[in-house]
């Protein structure tokens, strides 16, 4: 197809005037009948990279999807925009799912969303055959690989599908995955000379921030109402806890719920529904929770403890903003979540999976703890670099944390380390050491003789979390070095000893939280001003045509399309057709409605100039 018949389909359909990065050259890569690998962070797009091949194909594309609660989500809205769309899985009865099938044998679909175990049932296989089957589409596609951080053994039957029909093209998307997972995908797929398309892992309208976690219900509290009227997810390590956040917020006029695996079903099937309809306002949840979710307007995730590794953060703060308007995720982080996983880390039997968590743990306490721009630690650890200096969008950038001259705490530290391995003739943990430091009288510290060290009691500057923190960053700086497995211990290292030898002055951050006021922040990427009243008239226009037709709010429109209407106030047909998100099916079923709206806002108000 040429670029105008691109283009043409992708408003007529979607309301969209141009292509996102990477989208138009993905789409003709699979026009091509090429194999496809895309990784393309959430929010960036994806789903249109195989929705609109589809429409400007003959025959059916199918949709490996493991998210059961996603794909219904997903076909009400591909419908609504006039595309023939379906899925088949075990939430439908015998009777919808007959009706169902007959479409697709009358060629009445271009696109079916499947579950894996559902594609690999007896018969299926034959029946892509008889519908016209022209592209496989693989969706998070990092559940075939061991080495992601959410593999599903069912999804590596799917290999499966390039035996039986091995001229098609098979598009595989992920969200989320290190080189060694995307290597992984292409392998187990076994995709055939695949075009590959990684987009930039920088979520650019996310604003980390990373808080000291001292009295979380209310730093919890505060947050959520900072945002009366936005959605967030506030994720918790445990079930109990997600419980007692949820009631904790609704006593305080919050409209919240829980979720978590521990839940019956049908409640937690209801709780997802009333969060997704707006009927619920903040989801407090453990990790089970989110990656079904297709909610473009989550304006803040709060995690209440310590992910268990940058992958997993990445990915549930991912569930914010993903209309691309700004949205906010905040860490509350405590030095006690450290000690509790890696806990739970000494519970594993298999020592090479205790050292990759391990390793994987202390990625995440760097990150929580490191004075540098949030942004760039988390695309590095994607392999990913960041150039700017500042990126105006975390705390670290935004408030600079303070440093002091750590040069007398680091010489007190390492020497500290030094002479306990001299006396010893080996190493100890870090909470042995910090004991030596702080003039600890406990049995091991007696036991070896550490309270006649040199080194004894001199740190009583820090307490034992200050300490710690320090020894955190002296990690960093590779003058101290954990060892893996049970057993772990600090070393000193080479650097730490050439450290030592040069006595060369060190700036370290500052251990204890420094009192400051917040700076303003430089506007966010993603901010599209407009008139918030009329903002707030039509997202309550949208939420009642929702209600009336038992779809989300955001099926009808999403919040960007909304800012778009509070800022141009189209009161014509053919205006209305020109907003952003708006197709040819929106413009007949809403227009009249939505221009009746503005029309009768601007009677009594005046135009804003934006």
């Amino acid at each position: 197809m040429s670029p105008v018949d691109l283009s043409e389909l992708l408003k007529r359909y979607f309301g969209f005037d141009s292509f996102r990065p990477l989208q138009e050259e993905i789409i003709r890569a699979a026009l091509e009948g090429r194999d496809a690998f895309v990784l393309m962070p959430t929010g960036g797009g994806k789903s249109l990279c195989y929705q609109l091949p589809a429409l400007a194909r003959e025959g059916l594309t199918v949709v490996v999807s493991p998210l059961i609660a996603l794909m219904k989500d997903q076909v009400d809205a591909l419908q609504s925009a006039g595309v023939p769309a379906t899925f088949l899985n075990s939430t439908l009865d015998a009777a919808e799912a007959r009706r169902r099938l007959a479409g697709l044998y009358n060629g009445e679909y271009r696109l079916l969303y499947v579950a894996p175990e559902r594609l690999m049932l007896d018969g299926m296989l034959d029946r892509l055959e008889q519908w016209q089957t022209e592209a496989i589409a693989i969706d998070e596609a990092h559940c075939i690989s061991e080495w992601g951080h959410d593999f599903r053994p069912e999804y590596r039957q799917i290999a499966e599908l390039r035996f039986r029909f091995p001229d098609l093209p098979f598009m595989a998307f992920t969200a989320t995955a290190t080189d060694r997972v995307r290597a992984d995908i292409v392998t187990q797929l076994k995709l055939r000379d695949p075009a590959k398309f990684v987009a930039s892992f920088d979520r650019a309208n996310l604003v980390y921030r990373v808080l000291p976690r001292a009295q979380p219900q209310r730093q919890v509290l505060e947050w959520v109402n900072k945002q009366p009227e936005d959605s967030g997810i506030i994720y918790c390590s445990s079930r109990a806890r997600t419980e007692r956040l949820a009631d904790m917020l609704n006593e305080n006029g919050v409209r919240a719920a829980a979720y978590h695996a521990g839940l019956d079903k049908k409640v937690r099937a209801r709780n997802q529904e009333a969060f997704i309809r707006d009927d619920v306002r903040v989801m407090c949840a453990t990790i089970a929770f989110g990656m079904g979710i297709d909610k473009p307007d989550v304006r803040f995730v709060i995690h209440h403890d310590l992910p268990k590794n940058l992958e997993g953060y990445y990915q549930e703060t991912g569930r914010a903003g993903r209309d691309g308007l700004p949205a906010e995720c905040v860490l509350l982080f405590n030095a006690s979540d450290v000690a509790k996983q890696t806990g739970f880390i000494m519970e594993k039997t298999d020592e090479h999976e205790q050292m990759i968590a391990r390793n994987m743990l202390q990625q995440m306490v760097h990150y929580s703890e490191t004075r540098d721009c949030r942004r760039r630690s988390l695309l590095e650890y994607f392999s990913e670099t960041y150039a700017e200096e500042n990126c105006g969008a975390c705390d670290n950038c935004l408030e600079p944390k303070e440093t002091f001259d750590g040069t007398v705490a680091a010489q007190k530290m390492l020497s500290c380390a030094f002479r306990i391995r001299e006396k010893s003739g080996f190493d100890f943990g870090l909470n042995h050491l910090v004991e030596v430091l702080t003039g600890g009288d406990t049995e091991a510290v007696r036991k070896w003789g550490h309270d006649q060290l040199s080194t004894y009691g001199i740190g009583d500057e820090f307490g034992r979390n200050e300490w710690k923190a320090i020894a955190r960053e002296l990690m960093r700086l590779n003058f101290l070095h954990q060892t893996p497995g049970r057993m772990s211990v600090l070393e000193l290292s080479a650097d730490g000893i050439d450290w030592l030898r040069a006595k060369t002055p060190l700036e370290l951050t500052q251990p204890t939280v420094p009192k400051t006021k917040e700076k303003k922040r430089k506007p966010r990427v993603g901010d599209l001003a407009c008139d918030e009243a009329l903002f707030d008239c039509l997202r309550e226009l949208r939420r009642t045509l929702a209600s009336e037709r038992g779809v989300p709010p955001y099926i009808v429109f999403s919040d960007v399309a909304l800012r778009h209407m509070a800022r141009d106030y189209p009161i014509t047909p053919a205006a209305f057709g020109l907003i952003h998100g708006v197709g040819d099916k929106k413009l007949e079923e809403f227009g009249d409605m939505f221009t009746a709206e503005i029309e009768k806002y601007l009677e009594a108000n005046p135009r804003k100039e934006f």
